[in-house]
């Protein structure tokens, strides 16, 4: 629901959010209420003592004190345990309850302190008792101090603005004055998120790159949070009703909509070739990592693999490496690729914002010179994804819509400069001129492998791209369809960067006004339905108004959703089915190349830890990725660790079943 206002500004936090800090307050309370008796209780008659009065005083008042907040704190917790998450009414005295439980921690902090006073003056009494006294002025410390650091954790910088129109309601919206009041506030939330970005990335560089990345992000965060009015919860609560939503409507998908045509003897030779190309390149595109990557791989022997070669000296086939200040990335790379210190033409480990670490090798097993771009790992490349805007890309080619992502983009044109402007690639096809280029890499690197081979097609025309996991908001429809020629990616599950653009992100608030909207159960019951949901699985079908109703009432606008807003945006549908018109900064943008999509066959664990997963591969549509789908596996299919183990898996799988057709066919191609 909309933010609580208190002292007449909103604050990040609404009024059912409090059951379970209430909760957590009340057991701390209860318990300390009671030693605080049991002490009174036992060791009473040792108050008589010098200063003794005034300990009995402390330990009394301190009582009553804490039997009114107790019963405060239980009146806010059953409070805010009322209603929906669009319905507050029930819980429209949670002001006036925390106005109360705000006002009692004066008199709480006051007594606090006498009792630190009256300790701290040498009192001649029983040293039992005197502890216990000190204990009870800690814990009273403790808990203001808490309270005062989740007061500074739910301050909005902008409350004070955005107060006027939590109660407004729906109808402000369309007045001249509150438009340009929202712009006004839409600025203002530009200026907040870019000091919040620069805060976290103090340690970065202040080039004009990193500036301009830093407006970059802060306006897409601005212009992507600016119009809802929901606290964190909110958005907790619809992602685990939008997963269980998805998983409901799964399983009850009838088995004719799932199975598409068989594939081609054709198609399905494509498809293991290309599985077996993406096996063997996926290892650099790992190899790119560095040590990092390749200790979390094997924590128990990376370290004495790659040992002596942090502390090797230079050596003569070592200085062909350029750019490698850390020689643990190289031993890395060594172990990871199977490669020996002559194949590498170029490693650079240089990492700034817009310009990203890449190696260069020839791979004498596929006869080609392998150029490998390193996916995110470092507050640079965060801000670099983050640079979402679209700009149009410099290549060579008939494609008239050449729109793609900004920051990719001019991380690809730096690799692309530096290997075409240092010579480094033709110094590798001097060394093996009847090699052809493959490019590679994962994540932002796949993205970036993606644009740099487009980039460099006119100069190399055989050349191939391999992206690993790559983002979908990477470039337009026209060079999605110009690249399947020589671009495949591989997605696996439900990795979510495949299917992130700033285009789903909108769909995906969108599903989540909506499913907020209709929900009938409290936030807190859904928030530990779907923690038990995500840990342990169970039913997905968790009521909702919507449940067994009209499906005409899916299409009609919510006054629900409506309360939900704070501006009115032309872009945003109330309809699920409608489309929603983009800005002309951020337009809709698709995956590069024709698409493997690996899932995972039965269950082996809500977390995948627990047996040996088995996969399948398909060619996919990239209609299959344009929204993204909620579930415990979003983020893990996209480590590189994973999709190496997937892809190890379904290799030795599909070369074990080749002489068994029925078994071996799992690849489905999908128009």
């Amino acid at each position: 629901m909309p933010g609580m206002v208190l002292f007449g500004r909103r604050w990040a936090i609404a009024s059912d959010d409090l059951v379970f800090p209430g909760f957590f307050e009340l057991v701390v309370r209860v318990l300390w209420w009671i030693g605080i008796l049991t002490l009174y209780l036992m060791h009473r008659g040792k108050l008589d003592c010098a200063g003794g009065a005034l300990l009995s005083s402390y330990l009394i008042v301190l009582m009553i004190l804490l039997a009114v907040v107790i019963c405060t704190v239980s009146a806010i917790m059953c409070v805010s345990m009322r209603g929906t998450i669009c319905n507050p009414g029930p819980r429209k005295s949670m002001s006036k309850l925390l106005y109360i439980r705000l006002a009692l921690f004066f008199p709480e902090m006051v007594w606090a302190s006498l009792g630190a006073a009256w300790v701290a003056d040498g009192v001649q009494c029983d040293r039992t008792v005197v502890n216990g006294i000190i204990a009870t002025v800690v814990v009273s410390w403790i808990i203001i101090a808490a309270t005062v650091v989740s007061i500074i954790i739910v301050f909005d910088p902008l409350g004070g603005k955005m107060a006027p129109y939590s109660s407004a309601g729906p109808s402000h919206l369309d007045s001249h004055d509150s438009s340009q009041l929202l712009n006004g506030l839409k600025t203002a939330a530009t200026s907040v998120w870019e000091t919040r970005i620069k805060l976290l990335c103090c340690c970065i560089g202040k080039d004009d790159h990193t500036r301009v990345a830093f407006s970059s992000t802060a306006e897409l965060f601005s212009t992507y949070f600016s119009d809802t009015d929901l606290v964190p919860s909110d958005i907790a609560a619809g992602l685990a009703l939008l997963h269980q939503q998805q998983d409901n409507i799964r399983n009850n998908q009838e088995p004719a909509q799932v199975v598409s045509h068989a594939p081609g003897s054709s198609q399905e030779a494509d498809l293991d070739a290309e599985l077996e190309n993406c096996h063997h390149y996926m290892q650099f595109a790992a190899a790119a990592y560095g040590w990092p990557l390749y200790i979390y791989r094997n924590p128990l022997t990376g370290l004495c693999r790659i040992g002596g070669d942090c502390c090797r000296s230079r050596t003569t086939d070592y200085d062909l490496v350029g750019g490698d200040q850390l020689n643990c990335h190289f031993g890395s790379i060594l172990h990871t690729t199977g490669l020996q210190y002559r194949d590498f033409i170029h490693v650079s480990f240089h990492d700034k914002v817009y310009e990203l670490p890449f190696i260069v090798a020839l791979d004498h097993r596929k006869e080609s010179v392998v150029v490998a771009v390193r996916g995110t790992m470092s507050l640079q490349d965060v801000l670099t994804d983050l640079s979402a805007e679209s700009e149009v890309l410099d290549v060579e080619c008939e494609v008239q819509d050449r729109l793609a992502h900004k920051g990719i983009s001019q991380a690809a044109r730096y690799v692309y400069r530096r290997l075409i402007n240092d010579g480094i690639l033709s110094q590798a096809f001097s060394i093996a001129p009847e090699y052809r280029l493959v490019i590679v890499g994962h994540s932002l690197g796949g993205g970036a492998a993606a644009l740099l081979a487009t980039m460099l097609r006119a100069a190399y025309p055989q050349v191939r791209c391999y992206a690993f996991s790559p983002p979908r908001g990477l470039w337009s429809k026209a060079l999605h369809e110009y690249s399947q020629s020589f671009i495949v990616s591989l997605v696996l599950g439900k990795d979510v960067i495949p299917r992130l653009s700033v285009t789903n992100l909108e769909d995906l608030k969108r599903r989540i006004l909506r499913v907020v909207a209709h929900c009938n159960k409290p936030k807190y019951k859904i928030l530990l339905h779907g923690l038990w949901y995500e840990l342990f699985g169970g039913n997905p079908n968790f009521p909702t108004e919507l449940d067994g109703g009209d499906q005409e009432v899916l299409t009609q606008p919510l006054l629900g959703e409506q309360s939900l807003l704070t501006r009115w945006s032309p872009a945003y549908s109330f309809s699920s089915d409608s489309p929603l018109d983009s800005s002309p900064k951020y337009p809709p943008l698709y995956p590069p190349g024709r698409i493997i999509h690996l899932q995972e066959e039965g269950a082996s664990g809500r977390f995948g830890c627990c047996s040996a997963a088995q996969y399948s591969a398909k060619w996919s549509h990239e209609a299959e990725f344009s929204k993204i789908l909620i579930g415990p596996k979003m983020l893990t299919d996209h480590m590189p660790d994973i999709v190496m183990r997937a892809l190890d898996s379904l290799v030795s799988d599909r070369a074990a079943c080749v002489s068994c057709p029925a078994q071996g066919v799992s690849g489905v191609d999908v128009a």
